[in-house]
């Protein structure tokens, strides 16, 4: 039996650490801020995070669990604020404000149908599994760019520190998911961690080997 100090003290530990990963946001609006422009960058993170967000934020809700809810209420918000940036600065707004319309309209279809239907448990399976793909989702976009590390056997094209955070959060959130035994918070975090130590092995797979060749020349 896990004590609750410690369930706690875990959860306290993710949330802030997960705030301060929506919080990176911050300085990718502060490049548009300042080159005035998004130039040829999509705001589909943007989006994609916000439905995230805001269907963890009901699953936190359906579940009562507070760390869930404080989290993703704040994570909801600060991604309406980085796509109201993007689109500020957007050079295809058009684009930018339909994918953001369409993204609203089904957030708003999920939060009805789970106000409206009567079996609690039910809905909060079909947005528990809903959440729970997303996050896959999205821990599986940086594959393109691993196949493409691997092909070249160089890492200068990610960013270690957010992969390290992406790490440290994932494992915070799959040991949380663990001790309350909840699938829906343990898998894909777990699929996360195990994502993010892959990468972080290849910063020293192809570091070795690039000492190595140094020394030999």
């Amino acid at each position: 039996m896990v004590p609750d100090a410690f369930k706690d003290l875990l959860a306290t530990s993710a949330s802030i650490f997960t705030i301060l990963q929506f919080l990176a946001g911050t300085l990718v609006c502060r490049k548009f801020v300042t080159n005035r422009t998004t130039g040829e960058s999509s705001g589909l993170a943007f989006i994609t995070c916000l439905m995230s967000c805001s269907f963890w934020l009901r699953y936190g809700q359906l579940k009562d669990d507070s760390y869930v809810i404080m989290v993703n209420a704040f994570g909801t918000f600060l991604q309406f604020c980085y796509i109201i940036v993007f689109t500020l600065y957007s050079v295809r707004k058009t684009l930018i404000l339909k994918q953001f319309l369409v993204a609203v309209l089904f957030i708003i279809i999920i939060y009805s149908y789970s106000i409206i239907e009567t079996d609690k448990e039910l809905v909060k399976r079909q947005i528990g599994f809903l959440s729970c793909g997303l996050t896959i989702l999205f821990f599986a976009s940086p594959l393109t760019m691993l196949l493409h590390v691997i092909r070249e056997k160089n890492t200068d094209s990610l960013p270690f520190p957010v992969i390290l955070a992406s790490f440290t959060v994932s494992s915070q959130w799959f040991i949380y998911g663990t001790i309350i035994d909840d699938q829906f918070i343990k898998v894909p975090n777990l699929i996360g961690c195990l994502l993010s130590l892959f990468q972080l092995s290849l910063f020293f797979r192809y570091r070795t080997k690039t000492l190595s060749e140094t020394h030999l020349i």
